[in-house]
C-alpha cells in the first residue's frame, strides 16, 4: 500500500487511475481521485493523503483519519476516496456541496479526526439517473457541468450511473452501416429536449432534423464523462438495442416483422422490429459492437423495450421468448453482459402486467443477469407486490420528480427508513442496491442528500436529528429557529402523498377557472398557513445567513413555494366574482394575480436555478450556424411548455415556475383569459371554454416558435431583500386565508 500526497498529482489530473475491486492496489501519479480532491478543496490540497484498501467482503469501503498534520482518505477505489471526503466535509467541517451551493470554504486549521471513521456500503451498487433526466435537466449541459456532477456523485458514493449521452451518434452509424443515407434518418433522430423519448422508443423526429455536429461534439462529450467515471470507479449502464428502428426501414426492409406502434401523446408512429426477426439479433450485435468500440463497456446494459407501450400479446411463453432474444443479442457479443431494465412498466400499465407477466419476461433472462430497477420505491414499491421479482436482482430507488416541474415535494420519513426496512426483509429477496431515478434533479437538495445517507449505512435515518446537522452544514451555522423551520419543511412540503410529484401552482396551468389544470394537479398534502410560519422564519433569520448560497436558495425556494400556493386560493376568489357576476371583484383580484405572477418572477429572478435565459442560452450555446441556434432554442421552449405541437396532450407536464417563463409565458396568457372572461362578463355570456383554448393555442405556438425576445441568462437583485419586501406585501393577506 502506497501513500499519495494530493498536491503531487496535479500535473496529470485528466488520465485514468487504476484500481481494482477485490486487491489492496498502489495508485499511479494519474490519480482521478486526487483530481477531485483538488477540485473540491483548492488551495487545501496539500493536506489531504490518499491510501487504497481493500474492499470488505465484496462491499466497498472507506475510512477516514487523521494522521499527524494529514487528513489521510483511504478507499478500495475512486468513488470509496471521494466518499471519504464527503464525509469529511459534512460531518467534521459542517460544509455542504450541493446542485445550489457548489463553493466550498473550509474553516482553518482543519478540524481533526479524533478516532478513525470506517464504512461499509451495505449495497453493491448506487444507481442514479432516469433516461428522462437527460433531457428535463441536462440536455444542454457541456463538459464543465457534467464533472461537477460527476464530483458530486463520488462524493456521495454513487457507482453506476446510466450513461446515454452520445448515442444518437451510435444509432447513426448503425444505420449508416445498414444502407440507411441522412435523408432517411433525417425523420428518424428528434432534436436535442426528446432524446430519452427516441431512445426509449416512443417517439421520432419531433424537434429535429437533428445537426450532424451535435451528434459529432456529443459522441465526444460522452468519451469525456465514461473516462471520469471510469477513472473513479464507477461502472456506467449503456442502452442496448431493443427494436426501434426509422420508419423507412418498412421500405428498406419490406419483409421484416415490424410492430407499428404509437405512444397515444400526439405523435406519429413509429416502429419496432419484432424480437423474434431474423435481423433483431443481427443489428442488436452490431448496435453492441459500434457502441463498445467507441464508447468500451463495462457489461451493463439498460433496455426497455415495453416502456409505455404494450406488448402484443401477454402470453406467458411469447414474453419469456422476447425477453430471451433481446439478452440473447447482448450476450452473444458481450458474455458478460448483465440487463437492467426499468421496472416502471410493472407500475405504470399494471392492468397488463400481472404476476403472470412479469414472471414470464423475467424468466427469460439467465439468473442474476438481469437487474430490475424498482423506480418509484418510496411511494409506488413494485417489489413488495412481486415477491421481490420473483428472485431477480433488483435495485430500491427514489423517483420524485416528474417532468423536472419546481416544487418543494418528498417523502422524508420513506426515504429514510424504507431502504434499510427493505434491505432487513427477509422476504426482499436480492436487493443489490439503491438508488436515484429522477425525471428532474437541481431541486429539493435536502431530499436528494437524505436519501444518500443510505449508501454507507445500513439502519434507518433520524430524520429530526439530521435535518440539524444539514441546516448547519447547509448553511455555515446552528441556528435554532432555522432548525424549527425545518421540522415545519419536514412535516409539510417533505410530508407529501402519493401523487405523481409535487403539487403544481394554478400559474402554471392552462388560464382556468377550475382548481386544477390539464397536468397541473394543485391539491396540497399539508396545510399551507404551517409553511408561512417556515417562510416568515427563513426572512427574519436571512441577515445572519447573507454569505450562504444554500440559504439564499432555499429562502428563495420557500418564499417561491408560499406564493405559489397562495395563487390558488386567488385565482378561486377570481372564479366566484365571475359566479356573482362581480365586475368590479374580479377585476381588482385579477390584477392582483397578475402582481402575483410578476412578483415570482422578480423573486426568481435572483437565483440562475430558476432563469429560462439560462436555460435557452445554454441550447444555443451549442449552434454553430443561426438555424442550429434556433432549432435549439425551439427545444428549450417547447419542452418546457407544449411538449409537442399545439395540440399536444403533454402540454404542461414539464412546467416550470422560471422567471423569464412566468412572466412572458404564463402571465400573458392569464391576461389573456382575463380579458376573455371580463368581456363575456359584460356581454352576459358564458365562458366558452373551448373558444378560449383555440386562441391561446395559436398563441402558445407562436411563443415555442419565436426567437426574439431574450430573457436574462444571469441573476439580478437581492435575493433576501426582495423575499424581504413580498413577506411585508403578503403577510396579512396570507393570515386572511
Amino acid at each position: 500500500m502506497k501513500k499519495i500526497h494530493a498536491a503531487l498529482l496535479l500535473a496529470s489530473m485528466a488520465l485514468p487511475g487504476c484500481t481494482n475491486q477485490s486487491n489492496p492496489v498502489e495508485s499511479k501519479p494519474a490519480d482521478a481521485a486526487t483530481a477531485l480532491v483538488a477540485r473540491i478543496v483548492k488551495d487545501k490540497a496539500e493536506a489531504f493523503e490518499i491510501e487504497y484498501i481493500a474492499q470488505e467482503n465484496g462491499k466497498d469501503v472507506f475510512e477516514l483519519e487523521s494522521k499527524g498534520d494529514k487528513i489521510v482518505l483511504r478507499g478500495n477505489n475512486g468513488v470509496s476516496v471521494a466518499s471519504a471526503l464527503g464525509h469529511y466535509l459534512k460531518k467534521f467541517c459542517f460544509r455542504d456541496i450541493s446542485w445550489n451551493n457548489t463553493a466550498v470554504t473550509l474553516p482553518d486549521p482543519l478540524p481533526v479526526v479524533q478516532s478513525k471513521v470506517r464504512k461499509v456500503s451495505p449495497y453493491k451498487h448506487r444507481y442514479y439517473l432516469n433516461y428522462c433526466t437527460f433531457n428535463y435537466t441536462m440536455a444542454w449541459w457541456d463538459w464543465a457541468r457534467w464533472q461537477q456532477e460527476i464530483d458530486w456523485m463520488a462524493l456521495n458514493g454513487i457507482n453506476m450511473p446510466l450513461a446515454l449521452t452520445g448515442e444518437e451518434a451510435i444509432w447513426q452509424d448503425v444505420y449508416h452501416s445498414l444502407g440507411f443515407s441522412d435523408k432517411e434518418l433525417a425523420t428518424f433522430f428528434t432534436g436535442p429536449s426528446y432524446f430519452s423519448w427516441f431512445w426509449m422508443g416512443n417517439i421520432d423526429h419531433w424537434g429535429g432534423p437533428l445537426p450532424q455536429h451535435w451528434m459529432d461534439t456529443h459522441k465526444a462529450l460522452q468519451k469525456q464523462i465514461l473516462e471520469k467515471e471510469r477513472s473513479l470507479g464507477m461502472t456506467p449502464v449503456l442502452p442496448a438495442f431493443t427494436g426501434h428502428v426509422p420508419p423507412s426501414f418498412k421500405d428498406k426492409y419490406p419483409e421484416a416483422k415490424l410492430k407499428k406502434t404509437n405512444w397515444e401523446q400526439g405523435f406519429d408512429d413509429v416502429y419496432i422490429l419484432d424480437a423474434e426477426d431474423p435481423s433483431f439479433e443481427k443489428i442488436g450485435a452490431l448496435f453492441l459492437e459500434t457502441q463498445t468500440k467507441e464508447y468500451g463497456t463495462d457489461h451493463f446494459y439498460s433496455a426497455d423495450t415495453f416502456n409505455e407501450n404494450e406488448p402484443p400479446s401477454g402470453d406467458t411463453v411469447f414474453l419469456r421468448q422476447i425477453s430471451g432474444k433481446i439478452y440473447s443479442s447482448m450476450s452473444k457479443i458481450d458474455p458478460d453482459a448483465s440487463w437492467l431494465m426499468q421496472g416502471w412498466m410493472f407500475h405504470y400499465n399494471a392492468d397488463f402486467w400481472k404476476p403472470a407477466q412479469i414472471r414470464a419476461i423475467l424468466a427469460g433472462v439467465p439468473e442474476d443477469r438481469m437487474i430490475v430497477l424498482d423506480l418509484y420505491s418510496e411511494s409506488h414499491p413494485v417489489w413488495t407486490k412481486t415477491g421481490a421479482y420473483y428472485g431477480t436482482p433488483w435495485i430500491w430507488n427514489m423517483l420524485q420528480n416528474f417532468g423536472g416541474n419546481v416544487g418543494m415535494f418528498g417523502r422524508m420519513s420513506h426515504v429514510a427508513a424504507e431502504p434499510s426496512a427493505a434491505l432487513k426483509d427477509p422476504q426482499s429477496g436480492k436487493l443489490w442496491g439503491i438508488g436515484l431515478t429522477p425525471e428532474g434533479i437541481e431541486q429539493n437538495p435536502a431530499l436528494f442528500e437524505l436519501m444518500l445517507e443510505n449508501v454507507w449505512q445500513d439502519g434507518p435515518v433520524d430524520v429530526a436529528e439530521w435535518l440539524k446537522g444539514y441546516a448547519k452544514k447547509r448553511y455555515g451555522a446552528e441556528n435554532a429557529s432555522v432548525n424549527e423551520a425545518w421540522q415545519i419543511l419536514e412535516r409539510t412540503v417533505y410530508n407529501g402523498g402519493l401523487g405523481e410529484g409535487t403539487p403544481e401552482s394554478i400559474v402554471v396551468a392552462r388560464p382556468t377557472l377550475s382548481k386544477q389544470g390539464h397536468r397541473v394537479l394543485t391539491k396540497l398534502d399539508y396545510d399551507p398557513r404551517e409553511l408561512v410560519r417556515a417562510w416568515e422564519i427563513f426572512v427574519d433569520q436571512a441577515p445572519q445567513f447573507s454569505s450562504s448560497q444554500g440559504y439564499q436558495y432555499d429562502l428563495v425556494d420557500i418564499t417561491r413555494q408560499v406564493l405559489a400556493n397562495y395563487a390558488l386560493p386567488l385565482q378561486q376568489q377570481i372564479a366566484a366574482d365571475y359566479e356573482k357576476k362581480d365586475t368590479a371583484a374580479f377585476k381588482q383580484h385579477s390584477l392582483e394575480f397578475i402582481a402575483l405572477i410578476d412578483d415570482l418572477d422578480t423573486l426568481l429572478g435572483t437565483r440562475q436555478e430558476f432563469l429560462l435565459g439560462k436555460w435557452i442560452a445554454d441550447a444555443r450555446r451549442w449552434g454553430t450556424t443561426p438555424e442550429e441556434q434556433d432549432l435549439y432554442e425551439f427545444n428549450a421552449r417547447d419542452l418546457v411548455t407544449l411538449w409537442g405541437d399545439k395540440e399536444s396532450e403533454l402540454h404542461e407536464y414539464s412546467n416550470r415556475q422560471w422567471s423569464g417563463l412566468l412572466r412572458a409565458f404564463y402571465m400573458p396568457r392569464w391576461e389573456q383569459f382575463f380579458t376573455y372572461v371580463a368581456q363575456r362578463m359584460r356581454e352576459g355570456k358564458p365562458v366558452d371554454t373551448k373558444a378560449f383554448e383555440k386562441q391561446i393555442k395559436d398563441w402558445e405556438w407562436q411563443w415555442v416558435n419565436s426567437t426574439s425576445e431574450k430573457y436574462p441568462a444571469v441573476p439580478v437583485g437581492n435575493s433576501a431583500a426582495v423575499a424581504k419586501a413580498l413577506h411585508a406585501k403578503y403577510k396579512d393577506r396570507l393570515a386572511a386565508k
